[in-house]
Parts: structure tokens; sequence; C-alpha cells
């Protein structure tokens, strides 16, 4: 593992209470369905989906809720062209209206990928939501459907963001520097 330490709070717990409020109400406001699922991308849209699904709750919303992995890297430490799904979701999507939650839209791939997969399901209707987006790293043409956060292109922790499977658990978004980058500048 790369030196590193966790600087600058990018993102407080409460700017994250009052977003994911909002995006809840933004789904929620198309999505009155008796065929709701909400399927989350593992692991780093864990902790963004249970407070998503825990608003719906709340508001008299019950959405089925199931879990899928997309590998984009392998074993190796650059990232495929074609992310691959290896754990898809176990619930039958025949008609289903779908939102798909990630934790970090960047090149787009994981996405795009995760959306005609689900399609190829028989989900009725497929809507995309990221905790973050960082629209600099993109490389094809995906747009998500509801966005948490716009941010620059930094390598952040926190909120269910991960560096080596570490620092998931803080309740803000914070950005990692690599000790041996910052040395060098």
């Amino acid at each position: 593992m790369r030196p590193y330490h966790i600087d600058e709070v990018m993102i407080t717990p409460r700017q994250l209470a009052r977003r994911v409020d909002e995006i809840a109400r933004e789904i929620a406001a198309g999505a009155r369905s008796d065929n709701l699922v909400v399927i989350g991308i593992l692991r780093g849209s864990f902790i963004f989906l249970a407070d998503l699904v825990r608003w719906f709750s709340m508001n008299d919303m019950h959405p089925r809720i199931d879990f899928m992995i997309m590998e984009s890297y392998g074993h190796g430490t650059t990232a495929l062209k074609e992310p691959t799904v290896s754990r898809d979701c176990s619930i039958d999507l025949t008609g289903a209206d779908v939102v798909v939650v990630d934790d970090i839209l960047d090149t787009g791939r994981t996405l795009q990928k995760a959306v005609a997969h689900l399609a190829s399901k028989g989900a009725k209707s497929i809507r995309t939501c990221a905790l973050l987006d960082k629209p600099s790293r993109r490389a094809v043409p995906f747009e998500a459907d509801f966005v948490g956060f716009k941010i620059a292109d930094a390598f952040v922790v926190g909120y269910g963001l991960d560096y080596d499977g570490r620092h998931r658990e803080l309740p803000h978004i914070a950005k990692v520097t690599f000790t041996d980058e910052a040395s060098a500048s």
C-alpha cells in the first residue's frame, strides 16, 4: 500500500444527509411503482444506498433491494475497457422499475455496463444514481439520472468509499493525498 494521509474533508456529514434527502425525493417523484427495485453496486454504495432506502421506508415506499458486484480491474491495477459482473443480482427484474445506485461515476463504463446487463434481464425502466460524479474522467458518453455531488478528479474515501478496504466508515467524504506524490511536488 502506498503511503498516504487523509486531509481535507470535501463533503461533510450534514451536506451528505441534506443531499441524500433531496435525491431520495427526486427518485420518489418518478418512482411510484408497485415493482420498484433498488440495486446497489457493491461495495462502495452500501452506506449511500442504506440512507436512500431508509428515506423511502419513512415515506411509505417499499422497494425490493439487491446488490451486484462489478469488476473493473480484475487482478491487475489497470482498468479494463469492459467491466464484468462478478456477482449478479438475484431478484427477477421482469417488468421492474430499477434504480441502480453507485458510489462514483467516473469513466462511465461500470454504470453503462450495469444498465445494459439489467435491461437484458427484462427491467421495464432503469434509472441510475451516483453519489459522486467525476466528469473529467468520463471515457464513454454516460450521465447518471441522479447525482449527489460533482467533484474534481481526486481520490476520496468515506461514506462507503475506501482505499485498500479502509476508511469506508468515515461519516464524510475526504480527499486522500499520497505522500510520495506530495513530496514530489
